[in-house]
């Protein structure tokens, strides 16, 4: 028998704007039944404060949060995101499953508290310590998919394919031991994993961790062997040092040399892709590939600042990912997303379109929509679409005194407070008040874990 709740807001974020007096109904996880300007009935369940669609947070790695704020000690005069890179090998060899799953856990708990309802697991970290495969292969996976499970956040988990540990297929190193698999070994986990899965807020995607780490001909097989419709993420131009390797390598630079040797499409998110020229702009905007922008950990790693102004222009899809997890606010992500536009371009209010003339709504919606597009979802509050969203507390005086139209530029360019007072995911509330059910418990298995490790 499928459940049926009838809600009533004052205030709803529709894939249109604000609307008043909104009713719906949940019926098995998703929107039904979307009503503006309909007053509450009895036995409607009254939602305190405005509600929104929840974020997606298109790019995790979730067990780099456990190092957040650890790598901020300058060891090298020319400290880049390669020497970033070895401290993380080092976090690396000492993970055990249950120690990612901890973190993991603890993790997603920060995410819903932020209001991100989706996430997409780029998920590496596969073997034992001595790169050995578990008995059981998926283990590593597992711990992170049990983490959704158990906290109630959607995930698209991206299992990633990964070989070696340069451009042209050049052996992987012994830090590298942890994550790497074959295409036929790549496509068993996967299948493992599919076929366990039994839960309708968990969707998985096809991974490459980037072109240094894997061939062309493992990308081509990859693709002809997997089902169609999943999602294809990849790390790719985010740093110059990768650019300058892969035009030495091919002669194209790297989102040129996928478009063209391997073709984009609408499946694709491109994480990062921060160093692109206009040729690449248009081949990422004619295939209508998503760009998975990370603002805080690009800036906290040096890596340079996306052109989203002139993507957007363009027409192109793009979302936000809190990556290596130095920050969990999609509102302090979308702060840093305009604020870079600003600082490069030395202009305001660069992100907006006619339809929203609002920086912070125009930022929201987009990344809602392309980023659910990203993870496999079509996302927003509409009918037929998983029934995702929170609630804003605006007794806060910033927000008590705007206008619906104001409350998310006040929100994410006026406050550093979190208003995020409720979440549901699939139509179950899963943060009340502010508060997770496993929050205290989690918390404390967190701090016993950063213990053992550092």
């Amino acid at each position: 028998m499928m459940l049926m709740h009838n809600y009533y807001t004052d205030h709803a974020l529709l894939p249109t704007g604000w609307a008043q007096q909104v009713r719906f109904r949940i019926a098995g996880g998703c929107f039904h039944n979307i009503q503006i300007n309909s007053p509450p009935q009895a036995g409607d369940i009254k939602l305190s404060g405005p509600i929104l669609p929840g974020m997606v947070n298109l790019h995790s790695h979730a067990f780099q949060r456990a190092m957040a704020g650890l790598a901020e000690v300058n060891l090298n005069p020319a400290d880049s995101f390669w020497s970033w890179r070895d401290l993380m090998y080092s976090l690396v060899g000492k993970l055990s499953p249950e120690q990612v799953q901890t973190i993991a856990s603890f993790l997603y708990i920060e995410m819903l508290k932020a209001g991100y309802t989706q996430v997409a697991e780029f998920h590496y970290l596969h073997h034992q310590a001595n790169g050995q495969a578990y008995d059981k292969p998926a283990t590593m996976a597992l711990a992170v998919r049990d983490a959704a499970l158990n906290t109630g956040i959607g995930q698209t988990l991206l299992p990633v394919l990964y070989s070696y540990s340069g451009f042209g297929g050049q052996a992987a190193h012994d830090g590298q031991k942890r994550f790497l698999h074959n295409v036929d070994s790549y496509l068993r986990l996967q299948e493992d994993l599919s076929s366990s899965n039994i839960s309708s807020r968990i969707n998985q995607g096809l991974c490459f961790h980037s072109l240094r780490a894997v061939t062309g001909e493992q990308i081509q097989q990859t693709l002809a062997a997997s089902e169609k419709h999943w999602p294809v993420h990849i790390h790719i131009a985010e740093q110059q040092q990768e650019v300058r390797d892969c035009v030495t390598w091919s002669g194209q630079r790297p989102v040129a040399w996928l478009a063209n040797e391997i073709g984009l499409s609408e499946r694709w998110c491109l994480v990062h892709a921060t160093h692109i020229d206009k040729q690449e702009q248009q081949q990422i905007v004619s295939s209508q590939a998503v760009v998975g922008i990370c603002p805080t950990t690009e800036a906290n790693l040096g890596d340079g600042i996306f052109p989203a102004t002139q993507l957007a222009q363009a027409g192109g899809r793009f979302g936000i990912g809190s990556d290596s997890h130095v920050c969990i606010s999609a509102a302090e992500e979308i702060r840093l997303l305009e604020y870079g536009q600003r600082l490069q371009e030395q202009q305001r209010n660069r992100l907006y379109d006619a339809d929203n003339t609002s920086v912070g709504m125009y930022l929201y919606q987009k990344c809602v929509t392309d980023g659910g597009a990203a993870c496999g979802l079509t996302t927003g509050i509409a009918e037929g679409n998983r029934a995702d969203f929170i609630s804003l507390d605006i007794s806060y005086p910033t927000l008590a005194c705007a206008q619906p139209e104001q409350w998310l530029d006040r929100w994410c360019f006026g406050s550093n407070h979190n208003p995020v007072q409720d979440v549901y995911v699939a139509g179950d509330q899963v943060i009340k008040d502010g508060q997770h059910p496993l929050q205290e418990s989690t918390y404390q298995a967190m701090a016993a874990c950063l213990q053992q490790l550092f």
